[in-house]
């Protein structure tokens, strides 16, 4: 019986190393609160998203005209123009913890 008993602390020590790393890898774009950066500029105003300091997106609001975001959706540091009311925290983000 001794035998059987031995590796069980070794399990349940893994099995909390384990777990304790799951919040960042499980954690989805709906948990996470960017900081958001507001600028006003002369013919508009530009919020700029991160999340632990990376910068993922820049929503433009134009003085006349609907707002629109430019989003980096892989962390090349290139923009692309994306029309609509929300944007999701690409995962590239998440996963740099």
């Amino acid at each position: 019986m001794k035998t059987i008993l031995q590796p069980l602390p070794a399990l349940l020590l893994g099995l909390t190393l384990f777990t304790t790393g799951l919040p960042a890898l499980a954690q989805s774009s709906a948990d996470v609160e960017p900081d958001i950066t507001i600028r006003q500029e002369e013919d508009r105003t530009i919020r700029e998203y991160r999340v632990n300091g990376e910068l993922y997106a820049i929503e433009i609001q134009p003085a006349v005209g609907p707002s629109y975001y430019l989003v980096d959706r892989d962390g090349d540091g290139d923009f692309e123009r994306q029309n609509g009311q929300r944007i999701a925290v690409p995962e590239w983000v998440l996963k740099r913890f």
